[in-house]
C-alpha cells in the first residue's frame, strides 16, 4: 500500500520555522550561535530524532507483530556534519551528514543475540534508516 505524507512550514521570523502537522503546531529553529532564537529544535536535529523515532517505532511494530515483551527502547544518535558546507565556505565535500550512529538500548527477555537480530531487523524494515544510506530522489519545485 503507498502512503503520501505530506507537510507545510512557513518562516516565521528570522530562522524560526513554523509547521502544523496532524494538529501539532512543530517549531524549527536555531541556535542563539546560529543567528535563531532556540524556540525549537534545528532542522538537523529533527533529521536525528526522525532516525531515532523510527528506530523506535519499528521496533514496537516488529515486537507486537513477535510477542516480544518489549518494556522499554531508548536511542541516542550521534551525527558529523561538516558546517562549512552549508555555509557556503567548502564546496569539495558533501553538505549531507557525514555519518550517524544509533546507539540502542533494549530492555527485553532477550539474549544479546537476539537483541542485535531486532535491530538489524529494524535497520531493514526503518524507512528514515534507508533513505539516509541510500540515493533518494529530492525535488524541489518552485510554487506560484
Amino acid at each position: 500500500m503507498l502512503k503520501q505524507i505530506e507537510i507545510s512550514a512557513k518562516l516565521e521570523q528570522d530562522y524560526k520555522i513554523v509547521s502544523n502537522i496532524r494538529g501539532h503546531q512543530v517549531i524549527v529553529d536555531q541556535p542563539p550561535a546560529g543567528g535563531g532564537k532556540n524556540e525549537g529544535p534545528s532542522p538537523l536535529e529533527f533529521a536525528s530524532l526522525s532516525l531515532a523515532a523510527c528506530v523506535i517505532t519499528i521496533g514496537q511494530i516488529i515486537a507486537r507483530q513477535k510477542r516480544i515483551m518489549l518494556r522499554n527502547m531508548e536511542v541516542r544518535v550521534v551525527a558529523e556534519i561538516e558546517t562549512d558546507v552549508y555555509m557556503g565556505k567548502n564546496k569539495s565535500e558533501r553538505p549531507g551528514f557525514i555519518g550517524y550512529k544509533v546507539f540502542t538500548k533494549i530492555d527485553a527477555d532477550l539474549s544479546d543475540e537476539e537483541k542485535q537480530a531486532l535491530l538489524e531487523e529494524i535497520d531493514s524494515r526503518c524507512p528514515i534508516s534507508e533513505n539516509l544510506q541510500h540515493f533518494t530522489p529530492v525535488s524541489l519545485v518552485l510554487e506560484a
